[in-house]
Formats: C-alpha cells, structure tokens, sequence
C-alpha cells in the first residue's frame, strides 16, 4: 500500500512476477478497508498514505487484533521513525531509496517467520521450494509448475502444521478483483498431484488440503 503510484505499481509487479497475488491502495482510507475485509500474508505500509496516515492505520490494525504481517516501506529513514514504526506494530522496516530484492527477501522472510519456517527452503519429505527463485525440486530433480500451481504449492508449505481450506487458497492465489472460484483450486491441487505424486496432497475431507509427506512412490512422470 504505497502512496506513490508509480511505485506502487512497480513493487506490485516485482512481487507478482515473484509468485504472488497483489492488491494495491493508494490512500490511507482504501488500505484501511482491504486490511479489514481481506486476508494478507503481509502488508508492504507506507506511512505517508493520504487521508489516514500509515502510523494511524497500523496502530488501529493492532487495536483491533488484526496481527497481518507489516513492513514498513518509506522515505522517513531516521531512527525515530523507526522506533515509532516498531512501537506502533511494525514487523519490519524499509526505507527508501531501495533495492527490490532487498523488499522481496524481506518479505519472504515475514511470510516464513509467520507459518514458523527458519529456513529459506522449504520443505516436505523429497519436495523442495525455494520462494526466493521460485524453483521446486522432488528429490534434487526440478518440477515446472505453472505460476497458480507455484502459488498453491507454496501455501500449502507456508502452512504445513494445520488444513487449508479451498476458499483459503482461492483467496491467496486471485487478486481481489478477480472473480474467484474455488472449484479451481481443486484443478490446481489435481495437477500438482500429477508432478508431484498423490499423496504429496491430502485431501482433508469436509475441511480442505494439507501438505502430506511424498515419498516419490505414486508419482508419474511430470507434465
């Protein structure tokens, strides 16, 4: 959420030619309504957002018990607004001029720190997807996916301990303006299985998905 437009636009494209799904808002007032009404992995927070502030808007977030992810994202570079940044909620800090590799990896990092991941990599059994070349692996050999299989592959793995649901992952995979159908996500989750072998997916059944354990044995051969 950048109050730049310009530069908004240009960290949105970085970050879905990363493999994400990006929902921009260029006032403080629009970027109050999607935190609210929407699930984010993080939130990129400018605090010179117009209409309402970005210090306000995250000290609200926090208020209300809205614990997505935030990294800060500004032109304000000195230790005070950092501090009131950090003291205000922040999970993160960048200031600008920036490199955005430097913003990609750090959200990366803010995603894995959340689900509980130290490592970069992640991991289940031979699979292995590294966010940050957006590469996956079954036993060293490399898999192509396509960028909505990447995208529900890595959230699944982003989330190993607990069940996804299908609306879940329809929400993190489509934009906001997108019309989404949670009855692709089951085409997705089929493919993958296909690439990675069935029991790389379990169905949990009235619930949704979880990362199960592959171990190569019913996996044919890749498309």
């Amino acid at each position: 959420m950048e109050d730049e437009p310009a530069l908004a636009s240009q960290v949105a494209a970085a970050a879905r030619n990363a493999g994400y799904a990006v929902d921009c808002a260029h006032d403080g007032r629009r970027a109050d309504y999607l935190a609210r009404t929407e699930t984010y992995d993080v939130v990129i927070l400018d605090l010179g957002l117009p209409g309402v502030d970005g210090l306000s808007l995250l000290r609200q977030w926090r208020d209300a018990n809205i614990a997505v992810p935030v990294l800060i994202l500004t032109a304000r570079g000195s230790w005070h607004e950092k501090v009131l940044g950090f003291d205000g909620g922040a999970d993160d800090y960048v200031a600008k001029p920036f490199e955005m590799a430097e913003v990609l990896a750090r959200v990366r990092a803010l995603i894995r720190r959340t689900g509980g991941h130290a490592r970069a990599v992640l991991t289940a059994g031979p699979l292995a997807l590294d966010p940050g070349t957006a590469r996956v692996t079954f036993a060293g050999t490399p898999v192509r996916l396509s960028a909505h299989e990447f995208r529900v592959l890595s959230y699944l793995m982003h989330h190993q301990s607990r069940v996804v649901t299908r609306a879940e992952l329809s929400d993190h995979i489509y934009e906001r303006d997108v019309d989404r159908d949670s009855n692709t996500v089951e085409v997705f989750v089929a493919r993958l299985r296909r690439k990675l072998g069935a029991s790389a997916i379990e169905t949990v059944r009235g619930l949704g998905y979880r990362m199960g354990l592959p171990d190569g044995s019913d996996r044919e051969p890749r498309r």
